[in-house]
């Protein structure tokens, strides 16, 4: 088992390119996942990386034996996941990732009772706006709303969510209630805008009598996260795109107002993306159905 957890950690430190990252992924200190690499180049004879006090780089031997590290893992995986299978109680952990608005409204409250049904499982929920990668940030699954840029990830629709533009009513007094995309353009309306890494220009969908159309969003405020752009929103510093399922409660009490009812926002997706290995374990498969009935439901109390 030692072998092996030097392995795993070989191939996290190999992913995150660092061995402090590595040790806080796998709950263990520094000094362990140094300790782990140098019994694992002790045991091969070979240097796996360059290290200088500022970067860690894979050697021309740890190139080649993360390909093979990784094999290894897949193969044992595979293995547990059969017998996972034959004895119908899942274990292990499982890395999951969604969105700061989805996992804390929607995901994180399904996750007790889903424990409770499978004591053996252990779930690790990672909250992130950003786009998030299964392979180097070892995900067994990530939920999302839109569309995925990677084809070569499987996906799990759950449910197209209703979205809508919204503003608290002190903004409408001081700007104006604008009915329409047109209007949001015409008025230099203020858009609040989600934006990380990668971000492209900003353009809302709106649907239209012709058809769904792109209008310019600009604005002064942005963020990567989604629940300052509410916060933003209530505190009337502009109008925000938002899922109807995170500002219901605020559309329930008129602390905020929808606003281009013309216009409505286009439905975004809501979907989980997993590889085709991660599908074959069977706790991967559970988590995903649990939650999935349970969510979908919720959006049709919301809509």
């Amino acid at each position: 088992m030692s072998y092996f957890e030097n392995i795993r950690t070989f191939v996290r430190v190999y992913e995150l390119g660092s061995m402090s990252a590595a040790g806080r992924d796998l709950r263990i200190s520094p000094a362990v996942t140094s300790s782990r690499i140098s019994q694992l180049e002790d045991h091969l004879g070979v240097r796996l990386f360059q290290r200088t006090t500022r970067n860690l780089n894979a050697t021309e031997q740890g190139e080649a034996f993360y390909r093979g590290a990784c094999e290894v893992l897949e193969s044992i995986e595979a293995a547990e996941a059969q017998v996972t299978d034959i004895t119908d109680s899942p274990r292990g952990s499982l890395y999951v990732a969604a969105p700061l608005g989805v996992g804390r409204r929607l995901i994180a409250p399904q996750v007790p009772a889903f424990l409770a049904e499978y004591p053996d499982v252990s779930v690790r929920l990672r909250l992130t706006d950003r786009k998030v990668d299964l392979t180097t940030e070892g995900l067994d699954l990530a939920y999302f709303l839109g569309q995925p840029e990677d084809s070569n990830l499987r996906i799990k629709k759950i449910a197209d969510v209703q979205r809508v533009l919204c503003a608290a009513p002190q903004y409408i007094a001081s700007h104006g209630h604008p009915a329409s995309g047109k209007d949001l353009v015409k008025d230099k309306h203020e858009c609040l805008n989600l934006r990380f890494p990668g971000a492209k220009e900003f353009q809302w969908p709106l649907m239209t009598a012709s058809g769904m159309k792109r209008f310019p969003a600009a604005g002064r405020y942005e963020s990567d996260d989604g629940d300052v752009l509410t916060d933003w929103a209530l505190a009337g510093h502009g109008i925000a795109l938002k899922p109807v399922f995170e500002v219901a409660q605020y559309l329930k009490s008129g602390a905020l107002v929808v606003v281009c009812k013309d216009t409505p926002p286009e439905p975004i997706q809501m979907a989980c993306l997993f590889t085709h290995r991660r599908h074959q374990d069977p706790k991967t498969r559970l988590f995903m159905d649990f939650v999935s009935d349970r969510i979908a439901g919720s959006f049709k109390e919301t809509a």
